[in-house]
């Protein structure tokens, strides 16, 4: 379980901290993540995609040649990012952390089933040697983030949430 805290100068009065429960819930209901990686020339990058939340991490997947996995080569610090675009209502979630290569067989076994599950059979995905293998990939690279730091931003009474681990 994380440290969690409010920033008092960034929420509205008499607001409290989100919890871990609602937080750790957004991130497994999301359909959609923008994922922020670096160039290594220093430059940032980032794309929409979709994740899962399975052990307390965070799970993505890429090609080999998509630039979010060139970055990762050079620089394994990511954020991924979740929420609404609506200003009144809902919650943003930015989750820190460091992007590490899933390779494990079993591991992938139940990330795809993890996916498939999550997706209604939308994205399924057969394990590989090393990874996914998917329709127009022969390698799909998988990647785990085990949060450093997680931010909740609740809108409408707002509120600005540290969750440290």
């Amino acid at each position: 379980m994380p440290t969690t805290e409010l920033d008092a100068i960034y929420s509205d009065p008499g607001t409290t901290a989100t919890s871990w429960d609602e937080t750790r819930q957004v991130l497994e209901n999301a359909e959609l993540f923008w994922i922020a990686t670096v160039r290594a020339d220093g430059r940032p990058h980032m794309t929409p995609l979709v994740a899962v939340w399975l052990d307390d991490a965070l799970h993505f997947c890429t090609g080999e040649a998509e630039v979010k996995a060139i970055n990762l080569r050079s620089n394994h610090n990511v954020i991924l990012m979740t929420g609404c675009n609506s200003w009144e209502s809902g919650q943003d979630v930015v989750v820190e952390g460091q992007a590490v290569r899933v390779t494990e067989r079993d591991s992938l076994q139940r990330l795809a089933a993890a996916w498939a599950r999550k997706w209604d059979g939308r994205w399924e995905y057969e394990v590989g040697a090393s990874g996914f293998q998917g329709d127009e990939h022969d390698d799909v690279l998988v990647f785990s983030v085990r949060p450093a730091k997680v931010f909740a931003f609740a809108k409408g009474e707002f509120s600005h949430t540290r969750h440290l681990f």
